[in-house]
């Protein structure tokens, strides 16, 4: 009877036969009350086909409708027909209305192709190295400016940037190159003991410190501590607007922010690579007088014959290229940070990653070019 069917909750029972899956629904099938799940009703069996059947079904609603389209999307992962015909009629109709409006679910290949991935990967690099010449072509354009009208430069703020990445960069650049010293000279040591050759310690640690550790390790040390800064200072300045404001005056921000951190790098890395390399030279010392008994005089008598003003010059250019490099990697990054606290974080770290890529890819460069002009 029909007013009996309204009160018989929702059911689906399934049999099988001749390997075909019939499913019997009954009951009344409402979203307020408690229905089957086709999973529940399909679990651990394998049919070869799915159909339907009515069996003193009550009124129904959506969940019948959902029952029926989970069954379908079974069906369709499985591969086997499914026949929904012995259903209400109106439930048929509006169940393929469903299945039309309703995209697949099945999983399908959603991976980009090598060649995909190789051209997105190709075009962003392209970008960002149009951004990177464009913010080159900035700076050179204000350098020149700034030549043309030095009264107008803010020497003030490139003095106070001098201080911070110099006199306040001292004692981080004492600790590692006396270390990095230390260290040279003690490994050289070990091999040289094995020649008789102990004073010549003063010559590998003279020239690998002079020529390459000294500016090397100093370019690493500030890359971490003032292009970071720089990164972190303008991206916050960017986040709170104060660049927008600046352009909207008619400054442009190279020239007000970007061009005295430039300069004071710039500046202030040669001197730096000056007391790095004595501090490295001293840092060798210590373990020729402590290991291999070399007196300190004749440590630097050596070590002043073995280094000629061609290798101070060629540490001296590193210095210059690396600390604007510094400068340029961490200027860039702080004004190209998102407008909030995970920009800014984002921006020190690429900076910190781009100075030191372009420090190893000057360096190399400057290796070839230092040996084909045999300096």
């Amino acid at each position: 009877m029909p007013g009996e069917a309204q009160s018989i909750p929702a059911a689906a029972s399934v049999r099988t036969e001749g390997g075909a899956l019939e499913v019997a629904v009954s009951g009344a099938w409402r979203l307020t009350g408690t229905c089957p799940s086709w999973n529940d009703a399909v679990a651990g069996l394998a049919p070869a086909a799915v159909r339907f059947r009515s069996e003193g079904i009550g009124k129904w609603d959506t969940s019948l409708l959902i029952f029926a389209f989970d069954a379908q999307q079974w069906c369709e992962a499985a591969g086997v027909p499914c026949d929904p015909s012995g259903l209400p009629a109106k439930a048929v109709t509006l169940l393929a209305q469903l299945g039309s409006s309703h995209p697949s679910s099945l999983p399908h290949e959603r991976s980009d192709s090598f060649l995909f991935t190789t051209g997105v990967a190709a075009w962003k690099a392209w970008g960002s190295l149009r951004e990177i010449f464009h913010f080159i072509g900035e700076c050179a354009l204000g350098a020149a400016g700034m030549v043309r009208r030095s009264k107008k430069f803010r020497w003030r703020d490139c003095i106070d940037q001098m201080q911070e990445c110099g006199a306040m960069g001292l004692p981080i650049v004492s600790l590692i190159s006396f270390l990095v010293g230390l260290t040279l000279a003690y490994q050289a040591a070990v091999e040289l003991r094995k020649f008789g050759a102990d004073i010549f310690v003063a010559d590998v640690v003279g020239l690998s410190t002079v020529r390459e550790m000294g500016p090397m390790m100093t370019a690493v040390i500030l890359a971490g501590r003032t292009g970071a800064a720089f990164a972190a200072t303008l991206g916050n300045m960017k986040a709170n607007e104060e660049i927008d404001a600046l352009e909207t005056l008619g400054i442009p921000a190279v020239d007000f922010l970007v061009l005295p951190r430039l300069l004071a790098l710039g500046l202030m890395m040669p001197l730096l690579v000056l007391y790095a390399n004595c501090v490295g030279i001293l840092g060798g010392m210590v373990v020729a007088a402590g290991i291999l008994q070399i007196p300190p005089s004749a440590y630097w008598i050596e070590t002043q014959g073995s280094i000629g003003l061609a290798d101070i010059n060629t540490g001296l250019v590193k210095a210059v290229t690396f600390g604007l490099l510094i400068g340029l990697a961490g200027c860039l990054r702080g004004l190209q940070a998102e407008r909030s606290a995970v920009g800014v974080g984002r921006a020190a770290t690429s900076a910190v990653v781009t100075s030191i890529l372009l420090i190893i890819l000057a360096d190399s460069v400057y290796a070839v070019v230092f040996h084909i002009l045999g300096v």
